[in-house]
C-alpha cells in the first residue's frame, strides 16, 4: 500500500512540476527562450530541451524501454551538451511537444512498474536501481532546473511564479523585500563595501 502512495505522490510531483517548467515559456519571445542567461549559455528554452533527453533516458532504456525517437547516446563524449541549447533550426514548438511525448512515454513506463521494479543506469557508481530511485532522482533534477528557470524568467521580465489561485504575486511586496534585502546586505558588510 505504502508502495502505490508513494510512486503516486512522486509521481503527481513530477507531473506539477514538468508544467511549470512549460510555464516559464510563456509570452517570451524566441530570442529570450533561447539567449544565454548565465556564463554557461544555460537558457530556458535548454533546460525544457535537457529535461525531455533526461526523462526519455531514466524513464526509458533504464528499463529497457528505449524511447522510440532518436536521443543523444549518454557515453558519446561529442553529443554531451548538446542538450543543453537548442539551435536555429529547432522551434519552442518543437522541443515543447517533444517534452509532452517524453512525459506520455515515462508515464506509461511509471504505470506500468512497480515501485521496485529493478532498472540499471550504467552511468551510476551503483547503476541497479528501482523506479523509486529513478522517479526521485527525475523529480529531484526537474526541481532543481525548474528553480533555475524561476532565476532565469525572473531576470528576463520580473516574472515570478503565480499563486496557486492563478492570481500574479504582488510586484509591490516583492520591490519591498528587495529594498530590506539590500539594506541588510549593505549594513552587513559595514562602510567598506
Amino acid at each position: 500500500m505504502i508502495d502505490d502512495f508513494a510512486k503516486e505522490y512522486l509521481h503527481s510531483d513530477l507531473r506539477e512540476i514538468r508544467e511549470v517548467m512549460l510555464r516559464k515559456l510563456d509570452g517570451l519571445s524566441e530570442y529570450d527562450v533561447r539567449r544565454p542567461l548565465t556564463s554557461t549559455g544555460t537558457n530556458l528554452l535548454g533546460l525544457v530541451k535537457h529535461l525531455s533527453v533526461t526523462e526519455a533516458r531514466y524513464f526509458g532504456e533504464v528499463f529497457d524501454r528505449p524511447f522510440p525517437e532518436p536521443v543523444p547516446r549518454w557515453d558519446d563524449l561529442g553529443q554531451r551538451g548538446t542538450d543543453m541549447w537548442a539551435t536555429e533550426h529547432e522551434t519552442r514548438e518543437d522541443i515543447t511537444d517533444r517534452y509532452r511525448r517524453v512525459w506520455e512515454y515515462a508515464d506509461a513506463t511509471i504505470a506500468a512498474l512497480a515501485v521496485d521494479s529493478p532498472g540499471h543506469v550504467p552511468w551510476w557508481p551503483r547503476p541497479d536501481v528501482m523506479l523509486f530511485n529513478v522517479l526521485v532522482h527525475v523529480l529531484t533534477e526537474t526541481s532543481r532546473h525548474a528553480g533555475h528557470a524561476d532565476v532565469l524568467r525572473e531576470q528576463l521580465d520580473g516574472e515570478v511564479e503565480m499563486n496557486a489561485d492563478g492570481t500574479a504575486r504582488d510586484a509591490a511586496l516583492w520591490e519591498k523585500r528587495r529594498a530590506e534585502v539590500e539594506r541588510a546586505a549593505g549594513a552587513a558588510a559595514g562602510p567598506s563595501r
